[in-house]
């Protein structure tokens, strides 16, 4: 398994639906935090996620401190609009964390301090941007990770280089 993907306290069912079928797709194992901003056979989150509900590993946690007492990643990351490293800047071993907060928030203050400055990835973004979809921003995390792995269980040999 590349990564543990775990979603903080998530908030609109298409995203969570389609980090569902991302991790399905990749591989990657998916943790979510409570409280939860909608129950899990929710339609929306069905929709979104297809029928790869049944290929992934998720898991409901109570809060991240529960998550990091069950599960022991190889390390963990959080992602933040207030990291100031950007994702392929990271080096990521397979079973690492990929930390994402909420869509309205991102992680709280609290959650965000236990990760090392140098822990705390973001998305480079044009200037005067917010931030960019969950869904987007854990497909493009997940990407970069398993790209530096060589992704590991996918359906074709890695190709030669450019």
């Amino acid at each position: 398994m590349p990564f543990h993907v775990v979603l903080h306290c998530p908030e609109i069912p298409p995203n969570t639906g389609n980090a569902i079928r991302l991790c399905a797709n990749t591989g990657a194992a998916l943790h979510l935090i409570r409280p939860l901003g909608f129950e899990l056979d929710d339609r929306r989150l069905r929709r979104a996620g297809l029928d790869y509900h049944e290929w992934t590993r998720l898991r409901v946690h109570d809060d991240l401190a529960s998550f990091f007492d069950q599960i022991v990643p190889t390390r963990a990351w959080a992602l933040s609009t207030r990291g100031q490293r950007y994702v392929p800047q990271a080096r990521f071993s397979a079973g690492d964390a990929l930390v994402f907060g909420c869509e309205t928030a991102g992680l709280p203050a609290g959650e965000l301090a236990r990760f090392a400055d140098d822990r705390i990835l973001r998305l480079p973004m044009v200037p005067g941007n917010r931030s960019l979809n969950l869904s987007n921003s854990v497909a493009v995390t997940v990407f970069e990770g398993w790209r530096q792995l060589g992704y590991p269980g996918s359906d074709l040999p890695l190709p030669p280089p450019l």
